[in-house]
């Protein structure tokens, strides 16, 4: 079909990125990236297949905008808060941040090494492109794998994330210089680094405005401030780097950095993410299948030759310098590691466009590329879980301050249920002397004693690397020191003890989880008079559970289409600081919190599914 009209090719590319999630999750094929599956929809309505789908101004603008948001979330992806050293390991132990830099080097070595061979062989012409191609991984496709195989939180979690990371922003960076490069002009070189300075200049305009309480009230009302700015912020780069010879695409990417660097919300990077892969992004991804012509790389005998090479390369490419790590690690795990590294696909198809674009790469080694790419993601992720050791269940941890009446039944009710690795950190001498001789007080954990619960004394104990942080001793100004202290790292929970009512209503706005003995006592007497039978709910011996959703296939899901064992009910669906009330129709958004009754077995093999 040569024509399907100004909203039929788009209308038809809509109902193909809603029906396709759908359709996996039915099927159960959880080893194929979402991504993958668009391009590959587009390949079968676009030039490759049937020719259902062909460009046109609305397909062609949209798609644009949906590479632009694309590369604005992969920047925004980026944790810069990972980067900082931490001298608080053993000096033998794997230290995740030098041994990534050492690794990314390596690998960008062993990539230009390759991509020279490449040359050598008559496959490629540009050497220092094909580097960058071989040498990128995917952010999209790394952190998903480690969070399913519970790495995240391990040494070579954190190292294979930190690779990716500088392996992303180097590659858009060095993508950018080597466009400059191409013009042969000082003008454009000299234009790149002032539009990087504009950058730097930039942030630090819009930091004091971006944690201001106007804005923050403004971004909490029907005004939506935060999301206003962040598109006038986005546009505002991109058209600047047009401007500046720049191209867009690294405009949008350090566009995405900059918010990352200020730490936003949750919920809102969730509600920005939402708009972007519920309907930018899929149109960009399936108009890559549509565009893309791999019939005549079928009939060419190098591409089809060079596409298992590049395969080998990009494998070869992560493997070599993963072997710096065999100190630590065993052959399994820097096999696997290599397998995860060599997936890639957001960048891979950015670099490969914008050549095509610029004229450096043809239509056949455009399309090889992409068809690498698609492919990398197909096989690498599928062979690391083939060869990946599975972790046991990380417990979370929980770092209490304070040893009182409040805490040590708590503490006492958690040991029980060994679920949680508890640290416990007391200033009261008689206390930690009780739990220690196990004469009169008898709670498992870590425990230390120290003569003040100092914010400088605890971190030497690195007692803020823990999943939940509990300030509960019976000082008001101690606990909010140590909470305001923790709370700077947005994934963490904090809960604090104030009992004074108006520094409790400000550390409340401060976004903490806030209890006090005087309010928790009153709500539970008013509760026993007004609503006896909620306050049995939480007493009885099946406790209420809260569980994050985690697998993205479920995003968009009803929650009678979810897994749910039985004996177990779904209460409260929090998103964000809204509380809603379920029914079968409800559905499931990433970053919602489900708070759950029941079984306890039955909660824990729910988590799993969902974890």
């Amino acid at each position: 079909m040569s024509d399907n009209g100004t909203f039929g090719g788009l209308l038809l590319v809509l109902i193909v990125s809603f029906a396709l999630p759908i359709l996996l999750f039915k099927l159960h094929i959880r080893i194929l990236p979402v991504v993958v599956a668009e391009i590959l929809s587009g390949l079968v309505l676009g030039k490759s297949g049937f020719q259902i789908v062909v460009n046109n101004q609305w397909l062609s603008m949209l798609s644009l905008l949906g590479f632009i948001y694309l590369m604005f979330l992969s920047g925004l992806e980026i944790d810069f808060s990972i980067l900082r050293p931490s001298s608080r390991r053993p000096l033998d132990a794997l230290n995740p941040l030098l041994s990534a830099i050492i690794v990314f080097a390596g690998i960008f070595i062993a990539s230009g090494t390759m991509s020279i061979a490449l040359l050598a062989l008559g496959f490629v012409k540009k050497v220092f492109l094909t580097t960058l191609i071989i040498s990128t991984v995917s952010l999209g496709i790394v952190v998903p794998v480690l969070k399913e195989r519970g790495l995240l939180s391990t040494a070579l979690g954190q190292t294979l994330l930190l690779v990716t990371v500088l392996a992303d922003f180097f590659t858009m960076i060095l993508l950018a210089v080597y466009v400059s490069a191409l013009s042969h002009s000082k003008l454009d070189m000299f234009l790149l680094f002032a539009f990087l300075l504009v950058l730097v200049v930039t942030y630090f305009i819009i930091r004091p405005f971006a944690s201001s309480n106007r804005f923050k009230m403004l971004s909490t009302s029907t005004v939506q401030i935060g999301t206003r700015a962040i598109f006038t912020l986005l546009l505002g780069v991109v058209y600047l780097s047009e401007q500046m010879g720049v191209e867009n695409i690294l405009g949008a990417f350090l566009a995405g950095a900059i918010v990352s660097i200020l730490k936003p919300q949750k919920a809102f990077i969730y509600q920005l993410e939402s708009f972007g892969y519920g309907f930018l992004i899929p149109i960009f991804f399936v108009m890559v299948g549509v565009n893309l012509n791999i019939r005549p790389l079928l009939t060419d005998m190098k591409m089809l030759v060079l596409i298992p090479l590049l395969l080998l390369c990009m494998f070869l490419a992560k493997l070599v310098p993963m072997f710096f790590l065999k100190k630590w690690l065993t052959l399994r795990d820097i096999f696997s590691s290599a397998a995860l590294l060599s997936a890639k696909l957001s960048l891979v198809i950015a670099a490969a466009t914008l050549a095509l674009e610029l004229g450096i790469l043809d239509e056949r080694l455009h399309g090889a590329f992409i068809l690498v790419a698609v492919i990398s993601c197909l096989l690498f992720p599928v062979l690391f879980n083939k060869l990946a050791v599975q972790q046991e269940t990380r417990k979370r941890t929980i770092s209490i301050f304070g040893l009182n009446h409040i805490s040590i039944p708590v503490i006492s009710e958690l040991t029980k249920d060994n679920g949680y690795d508890i640290r416990l950190f007391t200033a009261n001498k008689t206390m930690y002397d009780n739990v220690l001789s196990g004469d009169e007080l008898r709670i498992g954990g870590e425990l230390h004693y120290l003569p003040l619960l100092t914010v400088g004394a605890l971190d030497e104990l690195r007692a803020f690397q823990s999943d939940v942080i509990v300030a509960a001793t019976t000082k008001d100004e101690i606990n909010a020191a140590i909470a305001e202290h923790a709370a700077v790292d947005k994934d963490k929970r904090v809960i604090v003890r104030i009992e004074e009512p108006e520094l409790h209503k400000q550390m409340r706005e401060k976004g903490m989880e806030v209890f006090s003995t005087l309010f928790a006592a009153r709500r539970v007497l008013r509760a026993l008079i007004e609503n006896p039978g909620a306050l049995r709910l939480i007493s009885e011996n099946e406790p209420l559970s809260e569980i994050d959703i985690g697998k993205s296939l479920l995003y968009g899901t009803m929650l009678k289409s979810l897994p749910i064992p039985p004996n177990v009910l779904i209460l409260r669906i929090y998103r964000g600081k809204a509380s809603i009330i379920p029914n079968g129709d409800t559905v499931v958004q990433r970053g919602d919190r489900l708070l759950l009754s029941g079984n306890a077995d039955h909660i824990e093999q729910f988590r799993m599914m969902l974890s």
